[in-house]
């Protein structure tokens, strides 16, 4: 009787054993049954696709299949030609720089390159000019974004690939200074990735596209996939390439350029969803098999981990991947260019990865919403009872992602990180317009509860707390630092009120002053040589405004533009402010010489005290540099 009942235990356990397996393989992390997968996936987009997303191109795989492959909305709207995944190259954006990490894994695993030296010992002597510390830079810190480079947006991309240089000549062109200590501030940068190329370059003496084509594409057969910066290699993607977009409002979509690169191994990978899917599952092998990425998955293993964190519970960096708290630990990559958006994410703990490629720009509610339907959050569970107040990290910060030299510094402080308390153990940040709730889970560790899509990137964040007073905000792709002295919120509003009223006085007063000429002339009266050098500074002033706004005009069209295009507006403030420091002094000397009344010796002072401290607030916020 007892054996009777022992060998149905066992007939039930091996019966059921293997049904609780298959249950966990045919979900997505979230929970999805991957039978209602495509179900799932089509009402999601339903809600963005031609309203908020002009196209999208979605593979998931499960266990190294492509369990889902489907495109949605158009690849050319005005053709309406319909996304397809196998066949439609959209730009991969940023993903690009896994493929560098992977090249400098290969190289690891050969023994021709150490993480931990000093990458000059893979560079030409004296190449990099721009550094302020003596502490050396290391392949590491390249990949965990840790060097200390300023962000540099000039030169970055090209709408022709005729402008498109050698990888070294664009490094050597849009070099950026050092302003951080490596290994101190994260910093995401498109400069280090592209600096990374090139020593993959010098190490093998191969073009860093060739080697990406010979190491990896043809290794994995993407054959529909081209990193070479204008596609010369694969002239027959063109064909297929989707067209770009800007969204100008719900529902309507404006065609924009694509993207070319001189640092093309930061974001100018095109290819398919289905080419990605397979690059996904070089990353996730099954059991028992090797990566054919590498010669011992031990390789692949140490690429994975964890190489950088703040804080012993916040997930952050893995060699050049970003960690992602998932339901079960992801790592993924974004990618954005003028004109296209995407999101990589492989979960190797479930076999499971998902690529989102969408033809339009600053695109989140696919590429990262729909990711985070499939992956699921982790479970949020405050470690101790009793933390720090946050009231502590009330206060407004910096990007430590931006440009420290040159006028477009500013525009950094026009769009800072706000975060108010909303309870003891609960923050409210904003940005841009946009705000996110954050759940303080181990001491000054927070978490995403909710909030605008924008902030997906962001689940965690950990204040860096020293004396009750913030030193750095960490997060994923940049950490955020307390305002600089001197350049407060309150500052920023004195300061633009100070442009508002020089600007508007030097305007309405140079419309006085012609008038008052014209007046003149009719009655045939001689302007005294203060009046005109007062007209002269007038118009030199003026000049610098028009000239300021047309610099602003021109960013704003077109934000990814070569500094030789700018320069002209730089040289034209000096030029500007020569002739009004020389109008100055020309008024101080004749002044003297004058019998002038009351009213026109605070005319003129207005005039001179409102062009010295526009000129100074110029200065101040580097538009002369």
């Amino acid at each position: 009787m007892f054996e009777k009942i022992l060998i149905v235990i066992i007939v039930l356990g091996v019966l059921t054993f293997p049904l609780h397996i298959s249950a966990a393989e045919d979900t997505t992390p979230s929970g999805i049954s991957l039978t209602n997968l495509e179900a799932f996936v089509d009402d999601y987009a339903e809600d963005y696709i031609g309203k908020t997303t002009a196209g999208a191109s979605i593979a998931v795989l499960k266990n190294n299949e492509i369990v889902l492959s489907k495109g949605y909305g158009f690849a050319d709207i005005e053709k309406e030609q319909p996304m397809n995944p196998s066949t439609t190259v959209l730009e991969w954006g940023s993903i690009t720089k896994l493929f560098v990490w992977v090249s400098v894994m290969q190289l690891v695993e050969e023994n021709e390159l150490d993480l931990h030296a000093n990458i000059s010992d893979y560079l030409p002597d004296g190449f990099l000019l721009n550094l302020k510390y003596d502490a050396p830079i290391t392949m590491l810190d390249l990949m965990n974004h840790q060097a200390g480079f300023e962000d540099y947006v000039f030169d970055l991309g090209y709408p022709n690939p005729k402008d498109v240089r050698s990888l070294e000549e664009g490094l050597k062109i849009a070099e950026p200074k050092q302003v951080y200590k490596p290994g101190e501030v994260v910093s995401y940068s498109n400069y280090s990735t592209s600096l990374a190329a090139l020593i993959v370059e010098n190490i093998t003496g191969e073009q860093f596209y060739d080697y990406v084509s010979n190491h990896i594409l043809k290794r994995l057969e993407m054959n529909h996939s081209s990193i070479h910066p204008t596609l010369h290699d694969h002239q027959n993607l063109v064909e297929n390439k989707a067209t770009g977009y800007k969204l100008v409002k719900p529902a309507t979509f404006e065609a924009s350029s694509w993207f070319y690169m001189s640092m093309y191994p930061s974001g100018g990978l095109n290819g398919t969803a289905e080419d990605l899917a397979k690059f996904a599952a070089a990353l996730m092998p099954k059991e028992g098999e090797t990566s054919p990425l590498f010669k011992s998955n031990d390789t692949l293993v140490e690429m994975l981990s964890q190489s950088y964190s703040p804080h012993q519970n916040m997930m952050d960096i893995a060699h050049g991947f970003w960690e992602y708290d998932g339901v079960s630990r992801g790592l993924t990559h974004g990618g954005n260019t003028a004109s296209f958006s995407s999101n990589f994410q492989i979960v190797p703990e479930e076999q499971f990865a998902v690529i989102v490629l969408t033809n339009q720009a600053s695109e989140v509610e696919m590429s990262y919403g729909l990711i985070k339907e499939l992956v699921g959050l982790g479970e949020i569970t405050p470690t101790v009872e009793k933390m720090p107040d946050s009231k502590e990290l009330e206060g407004t910060y910096i990007t430590a992602r931006r440009m420290h030299n040159g006028f477009l510094n500013l525009y950094y402080y026009l769009i800072p990180y706000k975060i108010t308390v909303e309870s003891e153990n609960k923050i409210k940040v904003s940005i841009a317009g946009q705000s996110a709730q954050y759940l303080q889970t181990s001491p000054y560790l927070y978490r995403l509860i909710d909030g605008h899509s924008l902030f997906e990137a962001n689940h965690m964040m950990y204040f860096h707390v020293e004396n009750g007073k913030v030193q750095q905000v960490s997060t994923a792709i940049s950490d955020y630092m307390p305002l600089p002295k001197g350049k407060g919120t309150l500052i920023l509003i004195f300061h633009l009120v100070l442009a508002i009223v020089c600007i508007g006085y030097l305007l309405v007063s140079l419309i006085v002053l012609l008038i008052h000429n014209l007046k003149m002339r009719k009655k045939e009266r001689k302007a005294s040589s203060t009046t005109r050098g007062n007209f002269t500074l007038h118009l030199a002033g003026v000049a610098m405004i028009i000239n300021i706004f047309i610099l602003i005009y021109r960013l704003l069209s077109n934000s990814y533009r070569a500094y030789s295009e700018l320069v002209i507006h730089i040289i034209f403030n000096y030029l500007f402010t020569a002739i009004a420091i020389f109008s100055i002094i020309w008024m101080i000397i004749k002044w003297r010489k004058s019998n002038l009344i009351k009213i026109q010796k605070y005319f003129y002072s207005f005039s001179i005290v409102s062009v010295i401290i526009f000129i100074y607030l110029l200065v101040t916020w580097q538009f002369f540099a």
